[in-house]
């Protein structure tokens, strides 16, 4: 995952499969609150999904990132607008089946962000897709940020393979089935550690998304948030804006 920089270090999925496994599949030999995850976040729906909309805001020690992003995750198909590696305005599209024949730019710096920017919007489908992650549901625990408590569930990745091998996820799970919280430890060189909130919550047609994270970033205040967010369902050309 890149943790508000340019850091490439979030998983490389196969969507094809992705698209192609039933939900109940992909839970399988996972405790039951992945599945409580990912229904509540809408992934029962998601083949309903034609395209999804949105901008990635992130800012932190003097960082200030907005990426902006069309997927369609039956083509496979990303549109990217923002800055290059050098700043500079570009506007690029490409089919992920065909990565290996775009520019160094879309390979070493376009699609990392957009892994890393689609992780932050979906999260909760990722943990239910990535079959090669190990899930623990480690019961009630105490919030890293806030107070209170929620049902801490752990994701981690093996130590090789994807753009960063030994990433951990840990969410904090409220009882309505929404993250509140969660806890990033990277695996690579680096080691990150990313603690946000998950706030701010909106419909985008029948997926939840949440909009608006705060916490730190290895200590440093740090702000993560979307704008922009919108679905196309399949048969319509209407946006359906996050409300």
């Amino acid at each position: 995952m890149i943790i508000l920089n340019q850091r490439p270090v979030i998983r490389l999925l196969a969507l094809s499969m992705l698209l192609i496994l039933p939900a109940t599949a992909r839970a399988q030999q996972r405790p039951p609150i992945v599945e409580k995850l990912a229904k509540t976040y809408g992934l029962d729906a998601f083949g309903q999904i034609e395209a999804i909309r949105y901008t990635f805001n992130a800012q932190a020690a003097g960082l200030d990132v907005a990426r902006s992003w069309i997927w369609e995750p039956k083509a496979d198909q990303i549109t990217y607008e923002g800055k290059d590696k050098s700043g500079k305005p570009v506007k690029v599209t490409y089919l992920r089946s065909q990565l290996g024949s775009q520019s160094a730019e879309v390979k070493e710096t376009t699609d990392p962000g957009f892994w890393n920017d689609n992780y932050w919007l979906i999260l909760p489908f990722h943990v239910a897709w990535d079959t090669n992650a190990t899930v623990e549901d480690d019961g009630t625990q105490k919030l890293p940020l806030g107070n209170g408590s929620a049902e801490k569930v752990a994701v981690k990745y093996p130590s090789d393979g994807g753009y960063s091998p030994g990433d951990t996820w840990e969410l904090y799970i409220g009882p309505d089935g929404r993250i509140e919280e969660m806890a990033y430890h990277g695996g690579g060189p680096a080691k990150h550690v990313v603690i946000m909130t998950w706030a701010d919550y909106k419909k985008a047609g029948p997926l939840l998304v949440s909009l608006e994270h705060r916490g730190t970033r290895d200590g440093q205040p740090a702000h993560v948030f979307f704008s922009n967010v919108a679905v196309k369902l399949v048969g319509s050309n209407t946006w359906l804006e996050a409300q």
